[in-house]
């Protein structure tokens, strides 16, 4: 046998190994699609339960979800739409299509966005009676090495936080991954948000000292994340200001949404 005809029986072997491979992959991601998806809304769930601190362990997350009522609001009107079906309602693909965002100004954009959806899925969970209990908002921003994406929890005075966590970041671990740490998550509940009008909530160099006068508005930093910690106080800012949230809440607490 020549050296051509090996080479040749080599480049064979090789391409139809690379052809198998790729139909094995191809075939894998299509089957596992349906899963991951399933996988990815149950995540989703779970976060925003745990932000609310409704999440129990040992309960079926489906079944501890049932309490929660998804809506879609239109934040240039500040109000409901059902223009919009929060079944299929996709936030991240809705803020780069040019026909359901606008382009933030660089003043306006503190949380480094570059674009704000027209629209926004929030989570209601409201008494048997119908009286509003909490209500879970989808905020993100960027931090020092990624867009943070998180869910903030409120109370039905739509201004004391319940609990503030993130789903998914891509922050330095031990320095601006303690975003997930449990003792730095649980400094926000109970912390206020607006304060004559004004979103005052945010996170400061050091300890909040407890005897402050705006104590009540403030988290402790994270150390050695300047940059993160300044990133979750401008994504808060942001979400819960007026380029945000802030006239769907006033709405809502003026029963107007």
């Amino acid at each position: 046998m020549s050296s051509n005809d090996g080479i040749k029986k080599t480049l064979i072997v090789a391409f139809s190994l690379c052809i198998v491979c790729s139909v094995v992959v191809s075939t894998a991601a299509v089957v596992l699609k349906p899963v991951q998806e399933v996988n990815k809304t149950l995540d989703r769930k779970r976060n925003i339960l745990a932000a609310a601190g409704m999440l129990e362990q040992g309960v079926s997350v489906e079944t501890q979800f049932e309490q929660v009522e998804s809506r879609i609001v239109d934040l240039r009107t500040g109000k409901f739409t059902d223009e919009v079906d929060p079944k299929t309602f996709d936030a991240r693909k809705a803020a780069k299509d040019p026909s359901m965002s606008e382009t933030l100004s660089a003043e306006a954009d503190i949380a480094k966005i570059k674009r704000r959806g027209d629209y926004a899925e929030v989570y209601l969970v409201s008494s048997a009676s119908g009286d509003l209990e909490k209500i879970i908002l989808p905020v993100h921003g960027y931090g020092l090495w990624s867009t943070l994406y998180g869910y903030m929890a409120l109370e039905s005075d739509l201004n004391t936080v319940i609990g503030l966590g993130f789903a998914e970041h891509g922050e330095t671990p031990g320095l601006g991954g303690e975003v997930d740490n449990p003792s730095w998550k649980a400094k926000w509940p109970g912390k206020k948000v607006y304060k004559d009008g004004e979103v005052e909530l945010g996170l400061i160099k050091g300890t909040v000292d407890p005897s402050s006068a705006n104590a009540a508005w403030q988290v402790d930093g994270l150390s050695g994340a300047t940059l993160t910690s300044n990133g979750v106080s401008n994504l808060v800012q942001f979400w819960l200001g007026e380029q945000g949230y802030q006239p769907f809440i006033e709405n809502l607490k003026a029963g107007e949404a």
